[in-house]
């Protein structure tokens, strides 16, 4: 106060009032950014982990991320839940995407030119924008925890609790996605190409049974995409793929699935393709989903379940029907053909 006061007998009328609202409201500013980021961190984030609406929790992101991030220009950024909430936001834009992907397919397969060419770039721009925001994301999950993912040796982060943990292994995901995303814009965002590598690295710091086969599901999706990364004696990656995703389903989260369906997409692997997803439908049935983190399960089946609408609409030029997923095609036994009952509807 001894500064402010000083500093009002040099101020006319006007500029007291304004030298007045900076002194009293900066530390005020403070206060609530410190009282939000930490809100956000120890109560909002788990509740939102929960949550089973895809749609809704990317919307918070979206909304939510200038109004928690806007405080670090008051008080220490909140790189951890900030990071969440920038993945989340990403999530929003790559459902707009894969919407203009959908499209741009279906356009494709009626053999409207223009549309496609429209539906096309509308995607492209989608995905740079969410590599943009998934490239944040990483950088944030790095920041929040001070590791430097490329120093040598690699030095792993103090990683206190099981949030934390998540906290920065999702934000490797994300730094793999950020790549993917930027490759299907073109390149329009620029992201560098060495997060690769040290994702696969830092993935080491992270005990792989305790999160589902998750950290070597990402290592497995860098040694297919940079074969130098992997060590001489691991299995072949695909093998860890197919390993990772059994460990997710018995945890209760099947982000494996979603890892290792991406890898087949990229590396045109129809066969394994094809066979995650009717192992992801299938496990529907037996799954016991990890309440505490029901989301990571739920955006792991928006990503199967867009994986299936692009093979259903390239080859019948309509999604997925809701009642097949998990093949794929319009075949099967008339065994299993469902039939209405509309005695409820007499």
């Amino acid at each position: 106060m001894g500064r402010c006061s000083a500093l009002l007998k040099t101020f006319s009328l006007p500029g007291l009032a304004l030298l007045l609202a900076g002194c009293s409201a900066n530390p005020i500013y403070t206060t609530t950014g410190i009282v939000l980021s930490n809100y956000a961190e120890s109560e909002a984030t788990p509740y939102v982990l929960q949550m089973s609406d895809t749609e809704m929790a990317c919307a918070l992101g979206e909304g939510t991320d200038p109004l928690i991030y806007s405080f670090s220009r008051v008080t220490s950024a909140p790189d951890t839940t900030g990071s969440l909430l920038m993945l989340l936001a990403a999530n929003c834009s790559e459902y707009r995407a894969w919407e203009a992907e959908l499209n741009y397919l279906r356009a494709e397969y009626n053999d409207n030119i223009p549309a496609a060419r429209d539906a096309r770039e509308s995607a492209k721009r989608l995905h740079a924008r969410t590599a943009e925001r998934r490239y944040n994301s990483y950088r944030r999950a790095m920041a929040a925890y001070d590791f430097d993912p490329a120093a040598e040796p690699l030095e792993c982060p103090f990683l206190f609790t099981d949030q934390d943990e998540l906290t920065f292994l999702l934000g490797l995901l994300t730094g793999m996605q950020a790549i993917v995303n930027d490759a299907s814009s073109g390149a329009l965002a620029g992201v560098p190409r060495n997060i690769a590598p040290r994702a696969e690295r830092a993935a080491q710091c992270v005990e792989n049974d305790k999160w589902g086969g998750l950290p070597n599901a990402i290592r497995a999706l860098v040694w297919l995409l940079l074969p130098d990364t992997r060590p001489e004696l691991s299995p072949d990656p695909w093998q860890v793929l197919d390993s990772s995703r059994e460990q997710g389903v018995e945890m209760g989260m099947r982000a494996s699935h979603a890892v290792q369906v991406v890898a087949a997409e990229t590396f045109g692997r129809p066969d394994v393709l094809a066979d995650a997803i009717a192992h992801f439908a299938d496990a529907d049935t037996l799954l016991d989903v990890s309440e505490d983190y029901r989301l990571v399960d739920e955006v792991a089946r928006t990503i199967v379940q867009f994986s299936s609408d692009k093979h259903w609409t390239t080859n019948y030029g309509y999604r997925t029907p809701s009642n097949f997923f998990g093949k794929m095609s319009p075949e099967r036994s008339n065994s299993h053909v469902e039939v209405m009952d509309l005695d409820g509807l007499l």
